[in-house]
């Protein structure tokens, strides 16, 4: 009896991995499937390639996988799909959160820098430090005792706003994502 041909030519099983491909030359032939997206292939070679110690192709393979499951979703799962990719790359590029940190906290500290708030209470506000304000408005969970020691005017304000919201943006996606790495390892 001959042995059955696979579907997409020049493909070899994934536990062989020979000859020895990247995950961009391999991930190609994934998207090949008529019948849509299936979970189940990206894992198989994601799980190859740790076998072999190939940890990088393997969540770039893990990173196309999320990426293909976001056109099934429906719109609000894939604009929070997109943050996540954006933010941190699911969980697989943690980097990303940390390179977004730094630009938002160079770009707050800056802005308050040239235009500093005004303290709550002139007579006992500690002495304004533009970083460790930009930290306190952008680091959700800490107090640092100058956000609540000083009060941004007019457009600082708005900017103020934003910089909450993006801290807590980055907070939840990087939690998020971190926590679904880790249950899908479980």
């Amino acid at each position: 009896m001959g042995r059955a041909r696979s579907p997409c030519a020049g493909w070899t099983a994934p536990d062989s991995l020979l000859p020895r491909h990247s995950a961009a030359e391999r991930l190609p032939l994934l998207t090949r499937d008529h019948d849509g997206f299936a979970p189940q292939p990206y894992e198989q070679l994601a799980a190859s390639y740790r076998r072999h110690g190939h940890d990088a192709d393997a969540r770039t393979v893990l990173l196309a996988k999320q990426r293909r499951l976001r056109s099934t979703l429906p719109w609000p799962g894939r604009v929070w799909s997109r943050l996540q990719d954006i933010t941190v790359g699911y969980g697989y590029r943690p980097m990303r959160a940390v390179w977004w940190l730094c630009a938002i906290m160079l770009s707050g500290s800056l802005l308050f820098t040239l235009w500093p708030p005004q303290p709550l209470d002139p007579g006992k506000s500690p002495h304004f430090q533009p970083v460790i304000y930009t930290f306190d408005l952008v680091l959700p969970l800490v107090d640092f005792g100058q956000e609540g020691a000083f009060s941004p005017r007019d457009g600082l304000q708005w900017a103020a706003m934003l910089l909450i919201c993006l801290g807590w943006l980055l907070a939840t996606t990087a939690a998020a994502a971190g926590a679904n790495r880790i249950l899908r390892r479980a």
